[in-house]
């Protein structure tokens, strides 16, 4: 296998024997992914051909058969505040010791793919897993691990099936990321992890199918077969955050039910993956502004309600979303935003949820508030069958129901926090702080998008501005010396904000759609 970047300590990570590891990965598991990723394609012809989505009829006798998943682990009962964020060494540390029950530690959506970030994650968690990691700020404050039984687990987060890691190259062809980033962490974890009761654990995202849900549970067959552990050591909870996915939650535990732990609700990128698959299925499937969409939108209670009910019917935790908001220095605003967090959670609660995430350390007492309330001394609630939930197609696919339309508002704010965390990235930082919420890649996802969906579907504001071309160009050049003017002509020019801008325009008013920014993006990462 050709390594063509070397950065700081990678020795320790590539070794002879993890590298042999990935070998077989890749040339047992490639090929498949390859064959599921065209089968995107063709599903997305057919969901445009018809302008619909319904529940698959030849695995009717999986959603009607009596099984469950596996029983959950010690490590992953109680999971009812789990923190979520990139896996830099600073991020660890404050993690671990958020005083969440788990740290969803990412390799995709809040880390930008750089080599740096790829191996320095590695060996961040490594080195946590050995205690032998710390970490000291500019102001010289250091901080350290709390003693082992007061840290959160570890769940990892590949990269979805759909992305390539180029500096590692067999047979002519990248390795998927996803299989580097979940191969360098087993081979390098998972006896360890064993002897300590704490997994191997994943999270796995961006799954469009139950098919693919099989090939993750052949490749985590095959690992543990591999190391020689027992099977059904790993475990893996899976974020149903594609519409094509909500339509085969039982399908996807199914397949994975000798690895399954919960299923959890990933608001943005669901609704980037909505506004992907029916971005050409007319008015009633053009979405208003992003912040106007909440869980309490009629299609959105009906999907996580819907995976509530199927978690529960299963034996799985189901997990709820995020809550992005960071912490200010004004009192009065953090006020206001707390108790919007505690009324999601508190929502989530109520529902059935098992447990939620939040972004920053500061939420985790705020949602453990909430699901105590409800949860008390129970480590979760899967008693709660919710069997008074029937969900159906047209209610997964209600946005017609929504009153709120597009505004000026929502065209700037795309434009504004898409270029925004777009900078970021292509700096190599993926968790990024935009007007006091931390955002992910998702993030630009759904900006990008909404903007071509608006511009393709011809929307038409309240004052009777058509949204075109021409017309968000304009909008977009405005706010982009709003950001000049904000940090200055020197740091303007030097950290790429225009290389970001022009990114963002590029894909969100080409004639046609691409289907992950992060495609055309990551060929301009260093």
């Amino acid at each position: 296998m050709a390594v063509t970047a070397v950065v700081d300590r990678q020795e320790e990570v590539l070794t002879e024997e993890a590298l042999a590891f990935l070998s077989e990965l890749h040339r047992r598991f490639t090929p498949r992914r390859d064959e599921l990723l065209a089968a995107r394609a063709d599903r997305r012809a057919e969901i445009a051909r018809t302008g619909t989505l319904d529940f698959l009829p030849e695995t009717a006798h999986i959603r009607d058969g009596d099984w469950q998943v596996a029983p959950a682990p010690e490590a992953l009962l109680d999971r009812r505040v789990e923190i979520t964020g990139p896996t830099d060494r600073k991020m660890t540390v404050n993690a671990l010791n958020s005083g969440a029950r788990v740290w969803l530690a990412d390799f995709e959506d809040a880390s930008s793919p750089t080599w740096a970030n790829v191996i320095g994650g590695q060996l961040s968690l490594a080195d946590a897993h050995r205690r032998r990691i710390d970490f000291t700020d500019e102001r010289g404050k250091r901080y350290a691990l709390k003693p082992e039984e007061e840290l959160a687990t570890v769940v990892a987060r590949p990269r979805g099936w759909h992305l390539d890691e180029r500096h590692l190259v067999l047979d002519g062809r990248p390795v998927p990321g996803a299989l580097v980033d979940f191969g360098l962490y087993f081979f390098h974890n998972a006896a360890l992890l064993l002897e300590l009761g704490k997994g191997p654990y994943f999270y796995l995202p961006k799954l469009e199918s139950h098919r693919e849900a099989r090939l993750w549970d052949d490749v985590f067959t095959f690992a543990e077969e591999y190391i020689g552990i027992d099977h059904g050591s790993i475990r893996a909870t899976v974020l149903i955050e594609t519409i094509t996915a909500a339509f085969e939650m039982e399908e996807i535990l199914y397949e994975l039910r000798a690895h399954a732990s919960g299923l959890n609700a990933g608001r943005w990128d669901y609704l980037f993956s909505l506004i992907k698959n029916f971005r050409d299925a007319g008015p009633a499937f053009v979405l208003p502004d992003r912040n106007a969409v909440t869980m309490t939108a009629p299609f959105m209670r009906a999907y996580t309600e819907l995976l509530v009910r199927t978690c529960h019917k299963r034996g799985a935790h189901a997990i709820g979303g995020m809550a992005a908001f960071i912490p200010a220095k004004d009192a009065d605003a953090n006020a206001l935003a707390f108790e919007k967090v505690k009324s999601d959670k508190d929502r989530e609660a109520a529902d059935g949820f098992d447990g939620s995430w939040v972004a920053h350390p500061g939420l985790v007492p705020v949602a453990r508030e909430s699901f105590d309330a409800v949860l008390g001394e129970r480590p979760h609630q899967k008693d709660r069958l919710r069997e008074d939930v029937r969900v159906t197609a047209a209610e997964l696919l209600d946005v017609g129901s929504l009153t709120a339309r597009p505004t000026e508002a929502g065209v700037r704010n795309a434009v504004q926090v898409g270029t925004r965390y777009l900078q970021s990235w292509l700096a190599g930082r993926g968790a990024v702080a935009v007007f006091h919420l931390m955002e992910d890649v998702a993030t630009a996802e759904i900006s990008r998008s909404q903007l071509w969906q608006w511009i393709d579907a011809g929307v038409e504001l309240a004052d009777g501005q058509k949204v075109t071309r021409d017309w968000v160009r304009r909008i977009a050049a405005d706010e982009l010396l709003a950001i000049r003017d904000e940090v200055g002509e020197d740091a303007f020019a030097a950290d790429g904000w225009q290389r970001a801008f022009d990114l963002l325009l590029r894909i969100a008013l080409d004639e046609t759609y691409i289907d992950f920014l992060t495609l055309p993006a990551y060929e301009l990462l260093d």
